[in-house]
């Protein structure tokens, strides 16, 4: 089969239904469809696995990205932690004699404080085994992690710059032109 579309548009599940076609758009999802009978009969007959190969293949898949995703999680939170807190309490002690001049500092950064502590408790949660692992990390952990990221880059935007803990994308991306 040649396909030559988008695979990531908004039209591709409908286009994958009427082709008969899986979706599979997380990555528990396709190892959960590798470790299927199907697939292993297909991998088994053409010889490129044997059964107990395909098992080990999609465990390694498991742990790779339970891995992955463990440490992406508790670097945010280390993040915030150790880098953003100090920097919003420095930036917010420069208002200290001109409060009103702080504009939404106080709340947005509260806010990112509140969405680290969801994502530590939901990293506090992770279930036990591979899969059941893998799941929860991507339905679970993965939006937190993004709503994180999203008060954290606004955060970014707000903050006196030299405060700023890390590299910020203009930096890393434009200022190495200069």
């Amino acid at each position: 089969m040649i396909f030559t579309g988008n695979g990531y548009s908004s039209e591709w599940p409908i286009e994958a239904a009427q082709r008969g076609l899986p979706n599979l758009n997380t990555t528990p999802l396709a190892i959960e469809a590798f470790k299927g009978e199907k697939c292993k009969k297909a991998l088994t007959l053409m010889k490129v696995f044997s059964e107990e190969e395909c098992d080990a293949v999609a465990e390694s898949m498991y742990e790779n990205y339970n891995s992955t995703l463990n440490i992406e999680a508790e670097t945010m939170v280390a993040m915030v932690a150790t880098g953003f807190t100090p920097a919003f309490a420095k930036d917010l002690a420069i208002y200290k004699d001109a409060p009103a001049l702080a504009g939404d500092r106080a709340r947005l950064y509260s806010e990112v404080l509140v969405e680290a502590e969801k994502l530590k408790g939901l990293m506090k949660n992770v279930p036990n085994g591979l899969a059941l692992e893998s799941k929860y990390l991507c339905d679970m952990v993965k939006p937190q992690m993004a709503v994180l990221r999203e008060k954290a880059d606004a955060a970014e935007q707000l903050m006196e710059t030299s405060l700023y803990p890390y590299p910020t994308y203009q930096t890393m991306v434009y200022d190495h032109h200069f």
